[in-house]
């Protein structure tokens, strides 16, 4: 229990210093939000209109005084206002926040489901055909950019066969077999490049398991070859497929864009990249932290499942 608690306590104080790198790096850079906000439309804005509404928003106040503001707000789950449409940031990124997460776990079932029992197949059958072929796939999927995976998946399926279609979002509640359909695309050009990573790692991880003394033991005693295989290759192979797999949704959480820009699907990523285009610091800042305490929180489901599938970790 006390390693549970040391990380937990561990992951808050990161949390406090990312929060903290992100408000100093907004304050860095050169400009006036108010300013740029106000002359979007290519006029000069009057000086009044500007102190007014940087008042209005505490831009005027000390530094020292905005951070603590910003770590109290964050206390109490309160991440501001929006400077383009005082909307609250909280309640936008609440909006669009479970849709980013919906694409990112549908792409990862999708890539644990072909890429760990394609690994395991490939790692006890050595030099097969089946090996070779899915080695060769897989570095292909790695090496195709996403957006390049999405605009093919377009063209085939939606515009030459006609099965699924090009882009856009329904809410489940509304019609379930409709969003389930405008799902399937995107998380299916994740969850491309997703498996090929899951299958590489799977299959090599595997193949170091396989020769070691203790499964040679358990051959020996005369259990079955898929009782070794799950009970110990696999559950000693395990780790290094949490790790890679871990860092790399950690890595989708941002790197969505190009899909759900493809897709037009109305997630988190779309949504920061209007915040930037509006110069909309605030909203900027709410969608980085919030990205970055889900990473931090990825990180620490992670270490938490090191414990349990390996209780040495823990001591």
């Amino acid at each position: 229990m006390a390693w549970f608690l040391h990380r937990f306590l561990l992951s808050l104080v990161l949390l406090w210093v990312v929060t903290t790198l992100v408000f100093l790096s907004i304050h860095m850079v050169p400009g006036d939000p108010v300013e740029l906000l106000l002359s979007q439309d290519g006029g000069t804005p009057d000086r009044a209109t500007v102190e007014m509404i940087r008042k209005d928003l505490g831009l005027d106040r000390p530094v020292y005084v905005q951070y603590a503001d910003k770590i109290a707000g964050i206390a109490r789950f309160d991440l501001g206002r929006s400077i383009v449409d005082d909307s609250s940031i909280a309640q936008g990124i609440g909006r669009r926040l479970p849709r980013t997460l919906e694409l990112i776990a549908a792409a990862a079932v999708l890539s644990l489901l072909i890429g760990i029992p394609a690994g395991i197949y490939a790692a006890l059958h050595p030099g097969g055909l089946f090996d070779r072929a899915g080695s060769y796939a897989s570095g292909f999927a790695q090496g195709v950019p996403v957006f390049v995976v999405g605009t093919l998946m377009i063209l085939i399926f939606s515009q030459l066969l006609g099965w699924m279609p090009a882009g856009g979002y329904v809410a489940f509640e509304r019609d379930p077999a409709a969003h389930l359909r405008f799902l399937l695309m995107p998380a299916s050009a994740i969850a491309i490049g997703l498996s090929a990573v899951v299958f590489r790692i799977t299959r090599a991880s595997m193949k170091d398991v396989l020769p070691l003394d203790f499964v040679r033991t358990a051959r020996a005693k005369g259990l079955p070859e898929w009782h070794v295989v799950r009970r110990h290759v696999l559950r000693n192979a395990l780790m290094p497929v949490i790790t890679i797999f871990a860092l790399q949704l950690g890595g989708l959480l941002g790197g969505t864009v190009l899909v759900e820009y493809v897709f037009n699907w109305p997630g988190l990523s779309g949504m920061l990249v209007g915040a930037v285009n509006a110069r909309d610091y605030p909203m900027v800042t709410g969608v980085i932290l919030v990205v970055s305490a889900l990473f931090i929180l990825l990180n620490l489901i992670v270490d938490i499942l090191y414990g349990i599938v390996d209780p040495r970790v823990r001591k």
